[in-house]
């Protein structure tokens, strides 16, 4: 639910503007800015500075929190993130997620349906503040015969609009993975590129693995190490089995059959995954915590929320390994990327990422 800076104005004033500006729009897109808007200012409204939750005497809770400003303190000072207000308050949002994306797609096409808005521009998902109506959109795009997925999210940034606090979503979940989920939503407010989703949150993926990397580093742990490493190690096994469906799919969804046998073939290859997906867990039974995922039907529009957050990746390292892995030249080559039009940026992209392949093969061939 990316939103872009403005300068002054006071902030509560600025969602009020965005809902506005749906004014000239059809009803339902004056309702949707509307629960954005509302959804926003509740979470803002609730949240308490840290050091006051810290002394409110929920001890567990206090010592997360407490880790959480060690983490918020590092991704300025080390990885040279923004260092302004966000993630110095706490709010308790009395639900599982902070809100829930849709994302859609038609039913032979991996490309995903895109929604644009007046100021953060066209993204390939809506985000609502209640489950039901992320559910009820849902079922709309499925009745025109789209292939959908509703996806919980536990944070988002709002690029500096707003300093964005800890949240009761995540705030729980295990060190490493607290610290990527603020690396990234940060990655966001330094840079954002309208009209892009797939490099905004690539490269905000990428700078997050960077970051829990170089945390652990500066904070040895031998057991939070170890749980890092596996987690990658499944992140890795899970987008394998996704890509490799993708890629199946990628050339029928191309092919000159018809679309009854595009739709059979479709069908073949979903199955395929999900097999693929029980085959490795026998052997990993850590992919488990996919299950849920996998649960929820995959589809084409499962398929592209993911490739969302990680086809650019290996571009993204690349950049960054030639950039001698200092973060600030690599910073300054990624916005001279965001700067270049669609066209030339994901050429450059294509080009950094097949530069990953000779390398890989370069390596393979000496063994």
């Amino acid at each position: 639910m990316g939103v872009s800076k403005l300068s002054g104005l006071k902030k509560s004033a600025a969602v009020a503007g965005v809902a506005l500006l749906a004014g000239c729009s059809a009803v339902d897109t004056v309702d949707f800015y509307w629960q954005g808007a509302a959804g926003q200012m509740d979470l803002l409204a609730r949240a308490r500075p840290i050091p006051e939750v810290i002394d409110g005497g929920d001890a567990a809770l206090a010592k997360r929190l407490a880790r959480v400003r060690e983490i918020r303190a590092f991704a300025s000072h080390d990885l040279g993130l923004p260092d302004n207000g966000s993630y110095t308050r706490y709010t308790d949002l009395g639900r599982q997620f902070a809100l829930w994306n849709v994302f859609a797609a038609p039913s032979l096409s991996l490309n995903p349906r895109q929604w644009c808005f007046p100021i953060a521009g066209c993204v390939n998902y809506r985000g609502y503040f209640r489950e039901d109506e992320a559910r009820a959109e849902a079922a709309r795009l499925r009745a025109k015969g789209d292939d959908v997925h509703v996806s919980g999210v536990p944070a988002y940034s709002t690029l500096g609009w707003f300093n964005d606090p800890v949240l009761s979503s995540f705030v729980r979940w295990p060190e490493t993975e607290v610290a990527r989920l603020i690396f990234h939503e940060l990655a966001h407010q330094l840079l954002y590129v309208k009209d892009d989703s797939v490099f905004n949150e690539s490269f905000a993926t990428t700078v997050e693995e960077v970051g829990e990397a170089r945390w652990l580093a500066a904070n040895p742990n031998p057991a939070l190490e170890a749980q890092a490493a596996r987690n990658q190690k499944l992140r890795e096994a899970f987008r394998n089995i996704v890509r490799t469906a993708r890629d199946r799919l990628t050339e029928i969804y191309a092919s000159s059959a018809s679309d009854e046998e595009k739709q059979k073939a479709k069908l073949e290859t979903f199955a395929a995954m999900n097999a693929d997906y029980e085959r490795i867990k026998a052997g990993e039974p850590g992919l488990a915590g996919y299950d849920r995922w996998f649960a929820q039907h995959p589809n084409n529009a499962s398929l592209a929320a993911i490739a969302i957050y990680t086809d650019r990746i290996p571009a993204f390292r690349v950049l960054l390994a030639e950039s001698g892995n200092d973060l600030p030249r690599f910073y300054e080559r990624v916005r001279t990327l965001a700067a270049l039009p669609k066209g030339e940026r994901d050429a450059v992209l294509t080009a950094a990422a097949a530069r990953s392949i000779e390398v890989v093969g370069a390596v393979g061939s000496q063994h």
